[in-house]
């Protein structure tokens, strides 16, 4: 079979490398036209050279477009997957530095928060000028299929405003789904899993074996596990408290509730510094920074490792790869995706985008309907949605008003911040990101001024933060991955 795919950001220095292992170990793929594109000439040429190999090692003769026009690469493109950070490093630093100094403490800051909230302005103005490119040179209903961040924020949009069928992909349950299987001691294999919510906040309201609900055993015997005792507080807690488990990690579900990032004290009570997933301050931008360092100092070494195999073993569980697979060949694949509500869970507004079971075939995308979430879960997402409907509308208005509506309505920046704050806040961080923002040039304007006048209200400007890990050098990342592939073998 035969069509085009194109991947947008395919300059990110290792997801888009394994994306498309996943989707070249599809045997009936061997055939598609593929392109590439990004705004960094370097890294994509990087990743377009290791992936062009991998394609001649596996016997495969397409030849990959690798081009920084995006509308070229778009042209007749049935699927376009999409794993861009508008911003790049540098704008992602000012969503975790700058609220840091105002007390608000994230881990990540890529989905809800000060931090994710910002991250949507910027992404949401550039996917809707994607979708435009979309509409207007790829092929007739074309699907994107949005990996990029805040997922339920892009995925919103993308829909409501960028006249795209997008879905929104991530890969959050499957982990959580592995932990739940250790707990009852019985093989991931053998569990069916139903997950419900919105990205990166969606709940196991159900987990059967054969047939046999699980969740009692659940909320009985998850901390029975030491390690999760240590890893996993928060989402214990969570358990405890509103009874079903969140498919988020640790670091992530602390910063979208109020209650466990709010003082400094508290928050080494509820994380573990084993890895940043659960919850040092500033881990995912800390790990990232390593990684990019590493991957750009020892590109030689990595391009003389052994190419990927399009065999099947090197394929992960990431869902692009599974839908398209099931779309053009109608094998059947179930998994967990952000789409719009309309309906699916019934105590959450229909205009939402919520994570949810779908199933995938020839005839297309279903999406059956949940009914309502245990009350007390619904109430946890319906927050969220809020906030992140201030946020939609800000970013496509450039509504300065709306978007600090947001920062007010997010549960962590309003535990830790007052409406004052918060305000100058959101000028500091529009002012920092100023070249991402052309939605907002007028309320950067003022706020520009606002910061002149001075008379600012004081904040924390060397404060590092309750937990911060010192970044790792290159030769210390390095010998994590040798270790790993090592492991691995």
């Amino acid at each position: 079979m035969s069509f085009k795919l194109a991947i947008i950001g395919a300059g990110s220095l290792v997801f888009a490398r394994t994306l498309f292992t996943d989707i070249m170990s599809v045997p009936e793929f061997r055939n598609i036209e593929i392109a590439f594109t990004d705004i960094n000439q370097d890294n994509l040429d990087k990743v377009t050279h290791l992936c062009q190999r991998d394609l001649e090692a596996n016997g495969i003769k397409t030849k990959i477009q690798s081009t920084l026009d995006r509308r070229e690469a778009f042209k007749d493109a049935k699927y376009i997957i999409n794993c861009v950070r508008i911003g790049v490093l540098e704008g992602f630093e000012t969503d975790v530095e700058i609220p840091l100094k105002y007390g608000v403490d994230q881990c990540v800051g890529d989905t809800l928060c000060t931090g994710g909230i910002m991250y949507g302005q910027r992404t949401i103005w550039e996917l809707l000028n994607f979708c435009k490119d979309i509409r207007e040179v790829a092929a007739p209903n074309a699907i994107l299929l949005n990996y990029s961040n805040p997922n339920a924020m892009v995925t919103w949009a993308c829909n409501k405003y960028g006249g795209v069928p997008t879905i929104g992909l991530c890969h959050g349950e499957i982990h959580g789904e592995h932990q739940i299987a250790e707990v009852l001691k019985i093989p991931h294999e053998e569990l069916d899993f139903i997950c419900a919510g919105i990205n990166h906040q969606t709940w196991y309201i159900s987990v059967k074996h054969h047939g046999a609900e699980m969740l009692e055993r659940i909320r009985n015997e998850f901390d029975s596990v030491e390690r999760f005792q240590k890893e996993e507080k928060v989402r214990i807690d969570i358990l405890k408290r509103f009874g079903y488990y969140s498919t988020e990690s640790n670091g992530h579900l602390s910063e979208y509730v109020s209650w466990y990032r709010k003082r400094p004290q508290d928050i080494e009570k509820w994380i573990d510094t084993s890895s940043w997933i659960h919850g040092e301050t500033g881990g995912y931008l800390r790990v990232t920074r390593e990684e990019r360092d590493w991957f750009l100092t020892d590109y030689p070494k990595i391009a003389a490792e052994p190419p990927k195999k399009y065999d099947g073993s090197c394929r992960g569980k990431e869902h692009g790869s599974y839908i398209m697979e099931a779309l053009e060949t109608g094998r059947t694949y179930r998994g967990h995706f952000n789409v719009m509500n309309n309906g699916c869970i019934t105590n959450l507004p229909d205009e939402s985008v919520v994570e949810v079971p779908c199933y995938v075939d020839g005839n297309g995308i279903s999406v059956p309907k949940v009914g309502d979430l245990p009350l007390g879960c619904a109430a946890v997402c319906s927050q969220s949605i809020w906030v992140q409907k201030l946020a939609v509308e800000a970013a496509v208005a450039g509504d300065v008003q709306l978007l600090k509506q947001a920062a007010l309505m997010d549960p962590l920046t309003g535990a830790v911040c007052d409406p004052p704050e918060i305000w100058q806040m959101i000028d500091e961080m529009l002012i920092a990101q100023e070249e991402w923002l052309p939605q907002y040039k007028e309320a950067i304007a003022q706020a520009k001024e606002n910061f002149a006048k001075g008379n600012l209200i004081p904040t924390k400007e060397d404060y590092r933060g309750a937990v911060r890990i010192r970044q790792k050098t290159v030769e210390e990342v390095a010998q994590e991955h040798e270790k790993r592939n090592i492991t691995a073998q």
